[in-house]
């Protein structure tokens, strides 16, 4: 415990805030060569490997995930959500924060219906989260053909 003459010439420090993306916190310039911070909420990267991996004791399964090599130069690993995926090595994706919580040392999601990255086949629920987009003709009932205007 400081005593008050202690805390008057240091006085308390400040906790620092951990980071939980730290790979989305930075941008390189390609023509300083140097890397800049700045918090981005997506990175596009491109994948080096795609694998499965097994998560921690009480489940059992084999998740998707893939090694990506960001735009800032940096290398992660990523989960890939939803059911079946087109993710092959140098295909182009868009990665987001995101821990998954039976996955030890992954802290990232895939988004899908992003750049190379193919939706969810037959997605009825949460489409937008599996990059699904809308089918039939939509909330309105029947759509009706637009009218044409006179020229």
């Amino acid at each position: 415990m400081p005593t008050y003459n202690q805390l008057s010439k240091k006085g308390r420090q400040k906790a620092k805030k951990q980071i939980k993306g730290p790979a989305l916190r930075g941008l390189y310039n390609n023509l300083k060569n140097k890397m800049t911070k700045i918090a981005n909420p997506q990175k596009r990267g491109v994948v080096t490997l795609v694998k499965t991996m097994t998560p921690v004791k009480p489940h059992s399964a084999l998740r998707k995930v893939a090694r990506i090599k960001l735009s800032n130069r940096r290398e992660v690993t990523v989960y890939i959500p939803g059911i079946g995926h087109n993710i092959a090595e140098h295909s182009v994706v868009l990665v987001r924060g995101g821990k998954v919580r039976d996955l030890p040392g992954i802290r990232y999601h895939l988004i899908r219906g992003k750049y190379d990255a193919g939706g969810v086949v037959d997605r009825k629920k949460s489409r937008s989260k599996y990059g699904v987009k809308a089918v039939g003709g939509g909330a309105g009932g029947e759509s009706e053909p637009p009218a044409v205007g006179e020229a």
